[in-house]
C-alpha cells in the first residue's frame, strides 16, 4: 500500500562488498581478496579472519565477478522442448530437474532452464546463451533421430552432455540408459503370462529412445513367435493417451495387454478401460514405463518400469560439471530400468 512518502522504498539491504569486508577487518582490498580467491598474500591467521567477517557479514561472490576472474557464470542450462501443459503434469522431467538440482545446489551452480515450442527456437536460444556466456554448458534431453541439436553444439564449442544415446550422439558424451533391455523384459514378462496380443500406446516418434523401444518390442516378438506388436503413437497426454486406448480396445479381437511410454497415459488408458466395461487385469493387462506415485494411487495399482530418475539427472548434472572442469568427457551407461509387477498384470482369461 501506498504510504505518500515522496522517499523511495528501502526494498533491501545493500550487497555487502569487498570494500565492506576490508573496512571491517582493518585490511587494505588486495588482501581480501587475496584471502577469498585462496591466493598467497595473507597470512593464514589473517586469511581465516577475513573468511570469517565475510561470512558473517553474509557476503556472495556476483556471478559476474566470478565471470571475469575465473570466466565461469556458476549457470548450467537446460531446455524443454515440450509443451508447457505436459510438464506439470509428467513426472519425468519434474523428478529429473530435481535431481539435476539436487546436484548443482550442493556445488552453488545455478540452473537456467527454459521451455520452448519447437526446435529452431531451443536451437537460438543455445547460439544466444553461448554467445552471451549466459551459461557454462548445457544438458540435452529427447535425443531425436537425425538430431540437428547435435552438430550445432559441437560447432559452438559448448560443454554439453547428452541425457540419451549411445547412438546419435556425434561427439557429444551422453549418459543414457538400456530402454531396449527393458522393453525386451517387459514384452518377455507378458509373454511367459501367455499374452499374444500386445498392443503399446508409444510416445513421439521422433524421439531416440521412441525408435529404440519400439526396435526392442519388433526384436523380442520375433524372437518368441508373438504377432506384431500394434504400435500407436501419441503425445504423452492424458487425452491422447485415452483416445489412442479406445482406438485400440474397439479391434476385434482387443489386445490382452498395452504397454504405455509413460505413467500419464497408462493411468489415462485405465480409465478409458474402466468406461468401455473392459476388466483389469482379468481382460487386459497394462504396463507404465516409468513408475511413479501415479502409479500406485489407481486401482489396480500399475506394473511399471522402474528406475531413479532424479539419480539419472544427477549423474547427468555431475557428469557436466567434471567436463566443464576438464576431468571427463566419456560417455556412461546409467542403471538399466527394470521391472515392478503388480496388480494391473494378469495371464489373460483364456481368450485368443
Amino acid at each position: 500500500m501506498h504510504s505518500g512518502s515522496s522517499s523511495p522504498a528501502r526494498v533491501g539491504a545493500p550487497r555487502k562488498t569487498i570494500g565492506d569486508i576490508a573496512k571491517a577487518a582493518g585490511v587494505s582490498k588486495g588482501a581480501v581478496s587475496y584471502a577469498l580467491n585462496g591466493k598467497p598474500g595473507v597470512s593464514d591467521a589473517t586469511r581465516q579472519r577475513i573468511l570469517t567477517i565475510a561470512r558473517d557479514l553474509g557476503w556472495h561472490p556476483s556471478s559476474a565477478a566470478r565471470a571475469l576472474s575465473d570466466g565461469r557464470t556458476g549457470v548450467l542450462g537446460l531446455i524443454v522442448d515440450r509443451p508447457a501443459r505436459t510438464l506439470g503434469i509428467e513426472s519425468f522431467f519434474m523428478q529429473l530437474i530435481s535431481g539435476i538440482e539436487a546436484t548443482l545446489s550442493a556445488r552453488d551452480v545455478g540452473l537456467l532452464l527454459q521451455v520452448t515450442d519447437d526446435q529452431e527456437k531451443e536451437m537460438a536460444a543455445y547460439r544466444h546463451w553461448w554467445a552471451q556466456r549466459r551459461v557454462d554448458g548445457v544438458i540435452l534431453v529427447d535425443l531425436r533421430r537425425d538430431d540437428p541439436r547435435v552438430p550445432l553444439l559441437e560447432e559452438l564449442g559448448m560443454p554439453c552432455v547428452v541425457i540419451g544415446g549411445p547412438e546419435g550422439l556425434g561427439t557429444l558424451p551422453g549418459i543414457w540408459s538400456d530402454d531396449t533391455g527393458a522393453v525386451t523384459e517387459v514384452v518377455e514378462y507378458l509373454a511367459a503370462l501367455g499374452h499374444r496380443r500386445i498392443a503399446r500406446v508409444a510416445g513421439l516418434p521422433g524421439l531416440y529412445h521412441t525408435a529404440l523401444r519400439d526396435r526392442g518390442v519388433a526384436a523380442t516378438a520375433e524372437r518368441l513367435g508373438l504377432p506384431e506388436v500394434a504400435t500407436v503413437y501419441a503425445d504423452y497426454t492424458g487425452e491422447e493417451g485415452a483416445r489412442m486406448t479406445r482406438a485400440l480396445l474397439s479391434r476385434r479381437p482387443m489386445p490382452t495387454a498395452v504397454i504405455y511410454d509413460n505413467d500419464v497415459m497408462a493411468v489415462a488408458g485405465v480409465a478409458v478401460a474402466h468406461e468401455m466395461g473392459v476388466d483389469i487385469p482379468r481382460e487386459l493387462s497394462v504396463v507404465a514405463w516409468d513408475d511413479s506415485p501415479l502409479c500406485q494411487l489407481v486401482h489396480p495399482q500399475l506394473s511399471a518400469v522402474s528406475r531413479d530418475i532424479a539419480a539419472y539427472g544427477s549423474h547427468a548434472a555431475e557428469r557436466l560439471l567434471e567436463i566443464i572442469d576438464g576431468t571427463t568427457s566419456a560417455t556412461a551407461q546409467d542403471a538399466t530400468p527394470r521391472l515392478v509387477p503388480r496388480g494391473s498384470t494378469a495371464p489373460p482369461s483364456g481368450q485368443d
